[in-house]
């Protein structure tokens, strides 16, 4: 059995009288595809900040890597939602990349040539070698977002924690991102947790479900929690799931935060 990278016993995570979710028991092993989903305000990124040892859980205990969550981790890399750059920052594709390296250091960087081979390397991996010496303004959002990927792998993390991290992309670029994530996650044994609002673009890549919604939450293969039976428990009203070409669609959710309605467009 892959070793467990990250571990959640009896966590609870509540703001005053709000409780997110609570006694989530949950183990993540390493080389898993872990997708996080749910509608905004379930608690969703608030997990990740969990794990990035940024909000305490209200009760329970969470480590990562065999140690405590906390902040600055070596083993954790991570993907934020993508933000585009303005087009004069002077900053170019490796510098952002090479940031991953050795950005929380002070003073001149001593091993130069090994600090470029090694960018060249991760640029490569993210098949961004072709405009490694371009300023990030003027990439596309799908360009930038390769970036922060291998800017996220530069250390060799354990876990990769991916929030919302193809929000904003068109389709062609949310497949070659999901594909970058899951070839990491499948040669390199790194655990990925990927919160997002849609499946469908990850849908070949996940391996298991974690769905929060109302306080609730289920936990396994996506065709176990994707359905008409479990969303509608989750939420607490009817709630219709379509499997349809490789396309889940939810009709009928009380808000429209998730998936996709039955017209194909965004949930």
């Amino acid at each position: 059995m892959p070793p467990t990278v990250v571990r959640l016993e009896q966590a609870s995570l509540g703001f005053g009288d709000r409780m997110l979710w609570s006694e989530l028991d949950l183990e993540i092993k390493a080389g898993e595809f872990f997708a996080v989903l749910g509608p905004n305000g379930s608690g969703k990124t608030s997990l990740l900040k969990v794990l990035l040892g940024l909000q305490p859980l209200t009760g329970g205990m969470v480590t990562v890597g065999g140690e405590p969550a906390r902040r600055g981790s070596g083993h954790i890399g991570y993907v934020p939602q993508q933000k585009s750059f303005a087009p004069d920052t002077p900053l170019r594709a490796r510098d952002l990349v090479g940031l991953g390296l050795d950005g929380h250091r002070w003073g001149i960087r001593i091993h130069g040539r090994a600090h470029r081979r090694r960018v060249d390397q991760l640029l490569a991996q993210v098949e961004a070698g072709d405009y490694a010496d371009v300023p990030v303004g003027l990439l596309s959002g799908g360009e930038q977002q390769r970036l922060r990927v291998a800017q996220a792998l530069a250390a060799q993390p354990e876990v990769l924690l991916c929030d919302e991290a193809l929000l904003s992309l068109d389709l062609n670029h949310q497949k070659a991102v999901s594909r970058l994530v899951s070839d990491q996650c499948r040669n390199n044994r790194t655990a990925v947790v990927f919160v997002t609002h849609e499946i469908n673009p990850i849908i070949d890549h996940v391996d298991r479900v974690l769905y929060l919604a109302g306080g609730k939450f289920r936990i396994g293969a996506p065709e176990e929690v994707m359905t008409t039976e479990v969303l509608s428990e989750l939420y607490g009203t009817d709630v219709e799931v379509l499997h349809a070409h490789g396309r889940i669609v939810v009709v009928g959710l009380p808000d429209a935060t998730t998936h996709a309605h039955a017209d194909g467009g965004p949930g």
